[in-house]
């Protein structure tokens, strides 16, 4: 155990320190994810029509959830994937005694930590302009909220590194994470709380792993009441469909891999 330990710390802090290096590049990409305060403006002109049975206050606290959750839940390990296989970077990693996975897991923890300064710091910046929205959760729902945000940063890592998996037959697999994110950005909460679609829509998106991504994680922090036992359950059964079509993609991929690439 003692063994499995220090690897992990070691991880950990080699990507932590590279991450370190571009920190001035941390907080562009933190700017460039603040599409969810954008969203915010949008829906609180719209609220204030009286449409939507929403007030002003929701909006402004489910969105800056929304940017918290998408943070820490931020995954990019298609791009890099594919760039390891395209290239034939991949092959000095299988010679080592560790799955490749890792080192793209350890470069993601670590990235939180670089990065959890910065978005401590913008949203403290939003609530200083929008003091009315701030809220104070419980210590509970903190863990809770916590604990969830980490299922769902890896439901959704093991969604990309399984899409990922298909730059062993073709060098443009990302472009199968920009078919996801198009049904990601409408469906996860990103765009739109659920609480605005059509009821058969809402049921049919519980379904999916969209809503466990964002609108989840998002309403647990701000206090609003969900069924908790069934989301779990649905994310961990579709973590469970992923993982193992990852490991079966995998297996074959090594076979197609040639070390020069796909």
């Amino acid at each position: 155990m003692n063994r499995i330990i220090r690897k992990v710390q070691a991880f950990l802090s080699v990507y932590y320190a590279y991450l370190l290096q571009y920190r001035a590049e941390q907080f562009l990409w933190i700017l460039s994810g603040t599409f969810p305060l954008i969203m915010m403006g949008v829906w609180t002109k719209a609220s204030q029509g009286g449409q939507f049975g929403l007030g002003t206050t929701y909006f402004a606290r489910y969105f800056i959830s929304v940017f918290i959750v998408s943070e820490l839940t931020l995954v990019w390990v298609i791009w890099n994937f594919e760039k390891e296989v395209v290239q034939g970077k991949l092959s000095p990693r299988l010679l080592q005694p560790i799955d490749p996975a890792w080192h793209h897991v350890a470069e993601h923890v670590s990235e939180r930590f670089a990065r959890l300064p910065l978005i401590l710091l913008l949203v403290s910046f939003f609530f200083l302009l929008y003091p009315q929205a701030f809220w104070l959760p419980s210590l509970g729902r903190v863990l809770l909220f916590m604990l969830v945000s980490s299922i769902a940063f890896s439901l959704r890592f093991l969604v990309q590194y399984t899409l990922a998996m298909f730059a062993f037959w073709t060098e443009r697999a990302a472009a199968l994470e920009q078919f996801w994110s198009l049904l990601y950005l409408f469906l996860s909460g990103v765009i739109a709380p659920l609480e605005v679609f059509p009821p058969l829509v809402r049921e049919v998106a519980r379904w999916t792993p969209f809503p466990y991504l964002i609108d989840f994680p998002a309403s647990i922090l701000m206090g609003l009441p969900v069924d908790i036992g069934r989301s779990m359950l649905v994310m961990l059964g579709w973590s469970l469909v992923f993982f193992l079509w990852n490991r079966w993609l995998w297996r074959r991929g090594l076979k197609q891999y040639s070390g020069m690439g796909a």
